[in-house]
């Protein structure tokens, strides 16, 4: 079995902060696993950018182009420095028909972003601002490191308003909502996540 540097050197690239790797539409021959770093998966709706799930370590993307030879169905951007393992169809066949584990582990793995997935779209047909505001929310931490981490507040908030059509103030006033419920905590002009359960019910709750 081959190493782990076996295999950087041999299907490893690195690609820098705010880079992307396809977009929507685009055809491809190429999928990836995320050695280090993350990545936003992204698509258009409505003729707005929607973030449809942040990937990390572990996870992969761009199965579908050499599944079932589709064109690109998102677009990935980089959101820091990120180490991938890139396979064409054949290895990426190969690798899968030779490991029962990791068949199952992408099995898994498409399983939970079809479920994030869907949580989006019935979001978007219910009109649930307070759902779409929080699952956003939790995207944007996963990509910042979760607990660890913070936002920047009024950027946050501007790209929100945006992405989601929504006015600024209806999103400050979720925001604040959240922060009394001790989900996150606003300090100065940076925005930290207390409570991930929490922040990932209010996320996975439709309508109310």
């Amino acid at each position: 079995m081959a190493s782990d540097s076996d295999l950087f050197n041999k299907f490893g690239q690195n690609v820098d902060a705010g880079k992307i790797i396809f977009k929507e539409g685009e055809v491809g021959d190429q999928m990836y696993i995320i050695q280090s770093g993350s990545v936003r998966v992204s698509r258009n709706i409505g003729g707005r950018e929607q973030v449809l799930a942040i990937l990390g370590k572990g996870d992969f993307f761009g199965e579908m182009a050499i599944v079932t030879k589709e064109k690109r169905t998102a677009t990935i951007t980089t959101l820091n420095k990120v180490e991938l393992l890139s396979f064409n169809r054949e290895g990426f066949l190969n690798m899968i028909s030779k490991n029962a584990r990791i068949a199952l582990n992408i099995i898994d793995k498409l399983c939970r972003r079809l479920k994030n997935a869907n949580l989006h779209i019935k979001h978007l047909a219910r009109k649930d601002a307070r759902g779409l505001v929080a699952l956003n929310l939790l995207y944007a931490f996963q990509g910042a490191g979760m607990e660890e981490a913070s936002l920047s507040y009024d950027r946050t908030v501007e790209e929100f308003s945006e992405s989601l059509e929504l006015p600024i103030e209806q999103v400050k006033a979720y925001f604040d909502e959240f922060e009394r419920s001790n989900i996150v905590k606003l300090a100065g002009n940076k925005l930290s996540l207390l409570d991930t359960e929490k922040l990932n019910a209010l996320a996975e709750r439709l309508g109310g």
